[in-house]
């Protein structure tokens, strides 16, 4: 079966884009808006393969960047700086490494050097692809020339000569390196193409602009003598930007095998840049060149020698940390066994204490629990509450639960004449035969409370209904309720006058 060709073409997107080399320009350190606007001019230079929106704050270090880099798939890092005299820019290979110092002796933004052209070309379209990299008397003998070279052509996606197009060809970065003053010039470019051998008055056909043919008599004229036109739309052109294409390309009159003339317009940013060292690694390693400052093979071997002492010592205290991380875990569990040895002895020591009879309370608790589940099987099984003499030990658990001290017994000792709904039950006997008679004279009234007793509401009538105290009325001063007497010794009590009710 045939792929979709939308999800081919994407394949393909993404492994060229992943194939091509990716930047991060950002600064290190407090840099002004002129800085940071060349920032900004920079990453529109190295567009569409670079980081457009990268937010930098100040918690942030270099290790940082380092880390997100390799997600990403980016390659270089230029990293902006400035001191109280100088702005410096550094170059870095990732992830090991070289870097190489720049001084950044002159800079022009891009507003300045649009601002002095009369006519710019400058448009989106053009950063939509990559710019073409030239570099210009690179071929000094030199291990740091060679070094910067190279670094300058990974920092940009290669070009095969056979396959590029050139309509995705739209703009060019120049670098310039001088010998003598050993500063690099670094330009930025907008290409466009027009075609040669041909009148002024033909190119303005050609480009949809009719001139004025007033004065022609006849149009020959015209295409021969190209009158009536500014000398600013003639630009010259010579053998140094004329050359055959080999495709067509965008424009009026490029075609194949043709004679074009290529024509730049500068678009900024300018630098003018001084390299001042190379360094091993990502600015930690050993320093491979130096422009202001030379030592002997002696002095560089001392200083390899002193890097190595120290490499030697940090290896040692690493060993050493490693060894007491592991001496700290051997003794953690050592405790950790004693502990757990410790917690095993107590278990077994809880286990033989509850296995020695206990004849006091533990029989008499397990017992009533073990009543406690049959009153509750009982209830579930049956349906009704059973009778109080079925289960005794039931009887005795409830009991000691509501009359767990003395002094509670005491009171129930002291009231002895309540049941369980509060009535004083009727007894058999001579003893109780009299109590009902006292009980029925003193219908009318209370009796004095006991101890132990409530007031009101516990006597009753024959009928078994409470006499209620919203039926009670006295006589005397206001809010103060009076009471009469109805006898002295021992068992005295008060009678009150039955309310209307």
């Amino acid at each position: 079966m045939g792929r979709n060709p939308r999800s081919v073409a994407n394949h393909v997107a993404e492994e060229t884009y992943g194939s091509v080399p990716h930047s991060f320009v950002f600064h290190r350190g407090q840099v002004g808006k002129n800085v940071g606007q060349l920032i900004q001019d920079m990453r529109r230079t190295m567009q569409p393969f670079t980081a457009e929106s990268l937010k930098v704050r100040k918690k942030n270090v270099l290790k940082d960047f380092v880390a997100i880099a390799g997600p990403l798939g980016v390659t270089h890092f230029m990293i902006f700086g400035k001191t109280e005299s100088t702005v410096n820019m550094r170059l870095a290979r990732l992830p090991k490494g070289p870097m190489l110092y720049f001084k950044v002796l002159k800079y022009c933004l891009v507003k300045d050097v649009v601002s002095s052209l009369k006519k710019h070309r400058m448009h989106e379209q053009q950063f939509t692809h990559h710019p073409l990299l030239i570099l210009n008397n690179f071929g000094v003998d030199g291990m740091h020339v060679k070094l910067m070279s190279t670094m300058f052509q990974n920092m940009f996606p290669s070009i095969n000569v056979h396959k590029v197009s050139l309509n995705n060809i739209k703009r060019c970065v120049l670098l310039n390196y001088n010998p003598t003053t050993m500063e690099i010039d670094f330009r930025h470019y907008s290409l466009k193409v027009v075609p040669v051998g041909m009148s002024r008055g033909v190119k303005k056909l050609m480009q949809e602009k009719f001139p004025n043919m007033s004065k022609f008599e006849d149009i020959s004229e015209l295409l021969m003598k190209g009158a009536n036109l500014s000398e600013s739309e003639a630009e010259q052109d010579g053998e140094h930007n004329i050359t055959e294409l080999p495709q067509v390309y965008s424009g009026r009159g490029n075609m194949a095998s043709q004679q074009s003339a290529v024509r730049l317009t500068e678009i900024g940013p300018r630098m003018t840049l001084q390299l001042t060292k190379i360094q091993e690694g990502m600015g930690e390693g050993n320093i491979l060149y130096h422009s202001f400052i030379s030592k002997s093979e002696e002095e560089i071997q001392e200083i390899l020698n002193r890097k190595e002492a120290k490499l030697k010592e940090k290896e040692q205290r690493r060993q050493k940390q490693q060894q007491n991380i592991a001496e700290k875990k051997e003794k953690k569990e050592e405790l950790k066994k004693k502990s757990l040895q410790g917690i095993k002895r107590k278990q077994a020591e809880a286990e033989e204490d509850s296995e020695v009879e206990d004849p006091g309370a533990q029989d008499g608790q397990t017992a009533a629990v073990e009543s406690d589940d049959e009153v509750e099987y009982y209830r579930q099984a049956v349906g009704q509450e059973p009778d109080e003499d079925m289960f005794p030990s039931a009887k005795k658990r409830r009991f000691s639960e509501k009359s767990p001290g003395p002094a509670k017994k005491q009171k129930k000792q002291l009231t002895p004449r309540q049941g369980k709904d509060g009535k004083s039950p009727k007894r058999k006997g001579p003893g109780g035969q009299h109590r009902d008679k006292m009980d029925k004279k003193q219908k009318k009234g209370w009796n004095k409370p006991r101890d132990g007793e409530k007031s009101f509401g516990k006597n009753t009538k024959p009928g078994g209904k409470p006499f209620r105290s919203k039926n009670f009325k006295s006589k005397g001063q206001k809010g103060k309720p009076t009471f009469k007497k109805s006898g002295s010794g021992p068992k005295q009590g008060f009678k009150q006058r039955k309310g209307k009710g």
